[in-house]
């Protein structure tokens, strides 16, 4: 007992709105099993049942018919399922009102006619329908009376309908008093109503274009319906047969009274053999019938008729009925070649297929006819495939553009992308310039899969059929035809699986020559390949490819086709997304390698150019891109799971960072002339701490250092970690591992960076001190009593106050880092200086104290261990202070130098700056 169906279900309508008689499509849910089941069909209230045409259980077509309701839902009623429901609903608009003089593709109803004179509508003549100003000015009535035009001009008229209408007499009864500016707008009115009537007739051409086709398509039914009523084939024209009955009716008319003796004798056998032609008129007009039925396409009733003669006639040994049986057989035969024909000839609905075959089946047709349309179909698919690659490989020779031109689009595209913002999140922009035509390859993947999943599921079904032997009986009457067919499909059913897997096969073969060649040996190449492959597709395209093979899969696996069959398609899917993860990485090593190009110097608040937010963006574009191809889908596996596709994404994602960062030491090693700066611009908010303007923006080697060390620290401590957890986000199995390497090798960057520009600046405050303490033959054993700083230690601060000023510029937070060390060398000259001394004078040492003691307290918030550890050696290499005046004297001296260089000094003040060891 089988189950009650569902309701029908309406869950869409195309276009969900339009005006009477529109033609839409209902698609939807249990709508019913055949046309014979659609018992009824309203939308917006009105029954449209009488033109709806049911195509399967999922659509309809119909036109929607003058309902009353503005908007309504499409309710379908079937004997299988009763009245269903509606998640959609459709909106009828009103539709234009066209005039009498309007063209028009439909009929229209001709009944009332709106008088826009009135306003109203109401029964009046065409003729009375016009315009009530057509100048599109105001009328402006003068005093002219009616009579006197009347005499003015005699047999004429003001009214332009008629036809002997007067554009004088119309402009002096109704602008008289119309000035000449309106008169001339009037001329520019009519100018476009003449131009708006031309263009109306090709509006209405295409308008109508839907219309004239479906009348031509009704003429030319009527036509064919017409001719194959006729019998002209097979006995020749009426007027012959006219022509012939004369001419035989004169012969006989010239032979009657020649013949009267033999005239009884013919008239007796003319009468007997009437009387078996009247008795046997079934059997004598059947060759001519079956003729004219085959012609009519009425196959069914041939054969009714041919099992009817076969029964009564099939063993007669009369020699006239076996003459006119033999007809009957050869008429036959011919009508089994012809079905034969229809059945192989491709391309063929599997309704046409299954009716066939059972006609066939019907006149017993030697051979297999199910298993020989199952045959030609397989090749049929097989050269469709075949030439949709030819196709598109002769369409790439002749435009010649190569997959170079798609990479170089897709870049120009990436670079015109508005950088992220720090903390923003990443967008795709949504740029409607960047539609170029898709490669071959792609749309050579999108048709090969359209054949398959047009072409397999009726050849899957077709088999089906014929296992279970539908294809003869729908009942399960003729079961000895049921039962020979499921023999014959069991004989057969490995040769039909090898079909399957023959076109499974092909259509991954044919994919992986277009998109992955090095999958193929030679010879599948040369019959699979032939493609121009200069450059290979970007992610974006192979993501397309990916989506287009996995919808097909999912189409097949909907038949039920057997999981080992499409156990291939599987493997291409696996390997297309390994190869589309590998070469977007690839493609990204490439626009990290760009990046360079991109650096415009400009530093914000925060020590930071835009150069870290581009990484962060186009790593950022990359996972957004793997998504879809990175998603397990049914019966798929995460590829990062396995240990070569894990090792080498590892591998190319740590090359990208590695990649990355060599940008930022080419960048630090770059000379003013070898930057372009016509872009560059300056941030007002970070001070100018130089004393003066340097004319020239453009950052000089040593800031290009401070930059990149900040851009160092900067990813080091956020971008790094961002990218870790967008990368944990899109399952990168050793994102971790990523990162670690990848902070090691930015760190071993920030140390020589560091190390280099340290180098530079502390190499010449250094190198002044020994000259300055010496200058003008300076000694310890014998000098004058004390009387301030000398000018080199000052020269010192000064030039540690021009670094302390460069690195603020740039980046408060390496002021402290980049202090520190440079006044731990400093700090180490001087002790070494101090204890190189033999001895010192009372007042030598009173000096060497005041100088040690001056700047160690300067430089107070920048002292590390290392550098109070050499100021401490100072101090103990000199003699110990004798009495209290010297102390007195050397804290007033200290005194007079901080009030001095108050100003200079106050960069030195502590503040938020901790000492940085690293």
């Amino acid at each position: 007992m089988s189950r009650a169906r569902q309701p029908p279900l309406v869950t869409g309508i195309s276009p969900n709105e339009g005006t009477p008689w529109t033609k839409v499509t209902i698609r939807g849910e249990n709508l019913g099993t055949g046309p014979n089941d659609l018992t009824g069909l309203s939308i917006c209230g009105h029954n449209c049942l009488l033109t709806a045409e049911w195509m399967s259980a999922s659509k309809i077509v119909c036109r929607v018919g003058p309902a009353k309701d503005d908007k309504g839902e499409i309710i379908v009623t079937t004997r299988s399922g009763g009245r269903g429901t509606s998640t959609v609903s459709f909106k009828l608009l009103k539709p234009e009102r066209i005039g009498i003089l309007d063209q028009s593709a439909v009929w229209v109803d001709e009944l009332n006619y709106y008088d826009m004179r009135t306003d109203r509508n109401k029964g009046i003549s065409p003729l009375s329908l016009r315009p009530a100003n057509p100048l599109g000015i105001d009328i402006d009535k003068g005093n002219v009376a009616l009579k006197d035009i009347e005499i003015m001009f005699p047999g004429m008229s003001g009214d332009f309908t008629s036809e002997n209408f007067s554009a004088t007499w119309y402009l002096i009864e109704n602008h008289s008093s119309t000035s000449f500016d309106q008169l001339r707008l009037a001329v520019g009115n009519l100018k476009k109503q003449a131009s708006k009537k031309n263009e109306g007739s090709l509006a209405y051409v295409k308008g109508g274009l839907s219309t004239f086709f479906e009348a031509q398509d009704a003429l030319a039914a009527i036509h064919q319906k017409l001719e194959s009523d006729g019998t002209e084939k097979v006995e020749g024209s009426m007027t012959q047969r006219l022509e012939n009955v004369l001419n035989r009716a004169s012969e006989t008319a010239d032979t009657l009274f020649q013949e009267v003796l033999g005239r009884k004798d013919k008239a007796d056998s003319t009468r007997n053999a009437l009387n078996v032609l009247q008795r046997f008129k079934f059997l004598f007009s059947l060759p001519l019938n079956i003729e004219r039925n085959i012609r009519k396409g009425d196959y069914d009733v041939v054969i009714n008729d041919y099992e009817k003669a076969k029964s009564l006639f099939g063993n007669t040994e009369v020699p006239v009925f076996k003459k006119v049986y033999s007809e009957v057989e050869t008429r036959i035969d011919a009508l089994r070649k012809l079905l034969l024909d229809k059945l192989l000839e491709m391309p063929s609905t599997l309704h046409d297929q299954k009716r066939y075959i059972r006609y066939l089946s019907d006149l017993h047709a030697p051979g297999d006819p199910a298993w020989q349309c199952i045959v030609a179909q397989h090749k049929w698919i097989l050269q469709l495939m075949q030439n949709c690659k030819e196709d598109l490989i002769k369409e790439q020779k002749v435009s010649g553009v190569g997959l170079g031109q798609d990479r170089s689009l897709a870049l120009s595209r990436i670079s015109l992308s508005a950088p992220v913002k720090r903390g923003g999140s990443f967008q795709t922009p949504k740029d409607d310039s960047w539609h170029y035509k898709s490669p071959q390859q792609v749309r050579f993947v999108e048709k090969l899969s359209d054949v398959v999943i047009s072409q397999l599921p009726n050849f899957w079904k077709l088999w089906i059929s014929y296992v279970n032997g539908s294809l003869f009986s729908e009942t399960g009457e003729k079961s000895g035809q049921v039962e020979k067919s499921k023999k014959n499909a069991r004989q057969r059913q490995s040769d039909f699986k090898g079909m399957i897997e023959e076109v499974t096969r092909r259509l991954v073969q044919f994919v992986r020559g277009a998109l992955l060649p090095s999958s193929l040996n030679d010879l599948e190449l040369r019959q699979y390949g032939g493609w121009d492959i200069k450059t290979p597709l970007i992610g974006a395209w192979l993501t397309q490819v990916i989506h287009t093979v996995r919808l097909s899969h999912e189409a097949l696996s909907a038949l039920e086709i057997p999981n080992d069959l499409l156990q291939v398609i599987h493997d291409l899917l696996q390997d297309l997304r390994v190869h589309c993860l590998l070469i977007t990485l690839q493609h990204t090593e490439e626009d990290v390698k760009r990046l360079a190009e991109k650096e415009d110097w400009v530093v914000d608040n925060e020590g930071i150019t835009s150069l870290p937010s581009q990484f962060e963006q186009c790593m950022a574009q990359m996972l957004q891109s793997l998504k879809e191809p990175m998603e397990c889908k049914p019966g798929e596996i995460n590829i990062l799971n396995l240990n070569v596709v894990q090792d080498k994404a590892f591998e190319q994602c740590v090359a990208i960072m590695k990649v990355f960062i060599k940008c930022l030491e080419q960048l630090s090693t770059k000379t003013d002339g070898d930057i372009d700066t016509s872009h560059l611009s300056v941030d007002l908010a970070s001070p100018d701490l130089f004393g003066s303007i340097n004319e020239d923006l453009s950052p000089k080697p040593e800031q290009h250092l401070l930059i990149i060390l900040s851009n160092c620290q900067y990813l080091e401590r956020h971008t790094f970690l961002n990218l870790a957890e967008h990368l944990e986000k899109n399952n990168f199995t050793t994102a971790e591992k990523i990162i670690r390497v990848s902070i090691e090798a930015v760190r071993q960057l920030d140390e020589h960076l560091f190390e280099t520009y340290i180098e530079k600046k502390s190499d010449p405050i250094v190198g002044s001190l020994e000259p300055g303490i010496y200058a003008g033959y300076f000694d310890w054993k014998d000098c004058q009593p004390p009387i301030g700083v000398r000018s080199y230690l000052k020269e010192a601060l000064v030039s540690i106050i021009s670094v302390h000023a460069e690195v603020f510029a740039v980046s408060k937070e390496l002021v402290p880092r980049v202090l520190s060390k440079i006044i731990e060398a400093v700090a180490e000259e001087m002790s070494r200086l101090m204890q190189c001394v033999s001895s010192f004078s009372k007042n030598g040492a009173l000096q060497a104290r005041l100088e040690i003691c001056a700047l160690q307290d300067a430089i107070e918030p920048f002292l590390t261990s290392e550098s109070r550890t050499s100021f401490k050696q100072a101090i103990e290499a000199l003699p110990q202070l004798q009495n209290g005046a010297d102390k007195k004297l050397l804290e007033e001296l200290l005194n007079k130098f901080k009030s001095s260089m108050k100003l200079q000094l106050n960069c030195f003040k502590p503040t938020s700056f901790q000492p940085v060891k690293r």
